[in-house]
């Protein structure tokens, strides 16, 4: 099964490069985040074979999964906390996650949040909001929090999981072009790395360590990508399934009018 993530920053503005990725990348599952559109806004890919699922409730975040392997058994919800800046007010879940079975394997777009800064309530939202991924992951979730209703039960994760999205995290120093850059600053702090290394404990391998020296994200700010100042924050983690080939589609970088990050696709046996 080939799987492929990309942080595609506004789908509507992208739907055709969405739809020529799809046809020369023989992916099985496609997962995007940042589709920054409501469900009614999101574009209709079936006419290419793909089945879609996608949740979005504003003009940012919103995730999808478009399948042609299947697709069933979609969800939004895996115990994290919602937010609102305003921490007086309830904190309402946000479009950061859907999760379906696909072929097999229950598969989430992730959309993990940014976490601004360091001393801001967000970073804080963004340990908890990994941690209650971890927390799923390893089965030690029960209860599950929405905008809508009161606490309810939820699945436990099957044992082929894939999680897949933007992490908003680079594992190692060397996934960012200058770790000097990044002090004092989120992406690259203990805190967030141990929040990747709960998913591992959780029996998931990170599927992306088989890309060596790749960025996935270059900021479109101070040209960036053309001097090759990049992240590796685009991840995929799976357990049940083995990851036999990783790639970045960096060539999708490039171009007037392409997202700040790239896709990146895994190859698994299942």
């Amino acid at each position: 099964m080939r799987i492929a993530t990309w942080n595609i920053n506004s789908v509507r503005i992208r739907e055709e490069r969405v739809r020529e990725f799809l046809t020369r990348s023989d992916v099985d599952v496609l997962c995007l985040q940042e589709t920054k559109c409501t469900d009614q806004q999101f574009p209709d890919f079936t006419d290419t074979g793909y089945e879609q699922a996608h949740f979005g409730l504003h003009s940012f975040n919103g995730v999808a999964i478009l399948s042609r392997v299947g697709l069933s058994s979609v969800k939004t919800n895996f115990g994290q906390p919602g937010f609102d800046k305003d921490l007086t007010q309830k904190q309402n879940l946000e479009a950061r996650a859907i999760g379906a079975n696909c072929g097999g394997v229950e598969v989430w777009s992730l959309y993990v949040p940014n976490g601004r800064e360091i001393h801001d309530p967000h970073y804080t939202y963004k340990l908890r909001w990994l941690h209650a991924l971890a927390d799923y992951a390893g089965g030690r979730t029960t209860k599950a929090i929405s905008a809508d209703t009161a606490d309810e039960a939820i699945e436990p994760a099957s044992d082929r999981l894939c999680l897949v999205g933007d992490f908003n995290i680079a594992p190692r120093d060397e996934d960012v072009w200058d770790r000097s850059h990044f002090n004092g600053k989120t992406h690259v702090t203990p805190n967030e790395r141990d929040c990747l290394a709960a998913l591992e404990e959780a029996g998931l391998m990170q599927a992306t360590a088989l890309i060596q020296d790749e960025y996935t994200y270059w900021d479109y700010q101070a040209m960036r990508f053309p001097k090759g100042e990049g992240m590796r924050i685009d991840l995929q983690y799976a357990r049940g399934i083995t990851a036999t080939a990783a790639r970045v589609d960096r060539d999708e970088r490039k171009g007037k009018g392409a997202s700040d990050h790239a896709p990146v696709i895994v190859d698994y046996e299942v």
